[in-house]
């Protein structure tokens, strides 16, 4: 039996929501293929320019099918194809493409035994790989589709946000910004009006997608505690985000950890014009980079036909 899936990006964070807001994008996305090997363990392949590890416990997904196969008890192996277009290290949900496709891959391959949370679990195994962290906000979003919010993760508590229908930009400097070295650079301690001033800028985010609300989307894409220090860490950041603004878009910030930086707007007009304001940006600057313009997810890691 072979399984072939895609696994699309990520926009994790959503400026204001660290570590429990997310999204799935359209575009980019990896595909990955699974079929069941009689020998035990897991093969990997890669198709793909990336040169990672093909060491299964080296690997992001190769650590989430060693995981799957252990906790069904499965008598046999799996090789998995991988063929990434989300480049590592770029915001964009790489590390989590790869763990939460091998989770839902194995799922289907093994007769899906494996519940919503079970898949989030198995993936977050992979994410402490990548991250030295389980996180899900990449992972939630990617299996699931759409917007999610991390409520908790002990215990896991996973809540599917209402989709507005708008358009996300997405420019991709082509630096490397590592989470785990964005992780170590930020305060582990925050004023108290900073924090009150943030839970109100999450909440009324939620509650703008729930209910609809561009103008209250639009005026919680804040972010007073993560961004002003990661920001650093990614050139013309501040001006990229103004430009955009002026030129009609909600809001936006650092996808992720960076260095891709999002922005939504209300149409495809104003998203294209996004789009075009970031690359001319990145190349007055010098800096490569490669522009998506797209929507949000509505499905996460899904089955394709061969």
């Amino acid at each position: 039996m072979k399984v072939k899936i895609k696994s699309p990006g990520t926009v994790a964070n959503l400026v204001c929501g660290f570590d429990i807001l997310g999204l799935a994008l359209k575009a980019p996305y990896d595909i990955m293929e699974f079929e069941i090997i009689d020998q035990p363990g897991v093969v990997i392949e890669n198709r793909d320019a990336f040169n990672l590890p093909t060491e299964p416990e080296k690997n992001v997904a190769g650590v989430v099918l060693l995981a799957a196969i252990e906790k069904a008890g499965f008598n046999k192996g799996i090789r998995v194809t991988i063929e990434k277009h989300i480049k590592p290290g770029s915001g964009l949900g790489s590390s989590a493409a790869s763990a939460a496709g091998a989770a839902v891959g194995a799922n289907i391959l093994l007769g899906d035994i494996f519940s919503t949370d079970d898949l989030v679990q198995l993936a977050m195994i992979g994410e402490k790989l990548a991250t030295g962290v389980k996180h899900a906000d990449n992972i939630t979003p990617c299996i699931l589709g759409g917007i999610t919010l991390i409520r908790s993760i002990h215990p896991l508590d996973i809540v599917p946000i209402a989709s507005p229908d708008l358009f996300v930009t997405v420019v991709h400097p082509q630096i490397e910004v590592r989470t785990a070295d964005a992780r170590q650079i930020l305060r582990k301690q925050v004023y108290l009006k900073d924090a009150i001033k943030q839970w109100g800028n999450i909440a009324g985010l939620v509650a703008g997608f729930m209910t609809n609300d561009r103008g209250l989307i639009g005026r919680s894409l804040e972010d007073v505690i993560i961004e002003p220090v990661r920001s650093i860490l990614i050139p013309a950041f501040d001006e990229v985000k103004a430009k955009c603004k002026e030129a009609g878009a909600l809001g936006g910030g650092i996808s992720g950890s960076g260095p891709s930086i999002f922005m939504l707007s209300e149409n495809e007009a104003t998203a294209q014009m996004v789009g075009d304001i970031m690359k001319k940006v990145y190349d007055s600057i010098g800096i490569e980079n490669y522009v998506y313009v797209t929507t949000i997810a509505k499905n996460g890691v899904e089955r394709v036909s061969e």
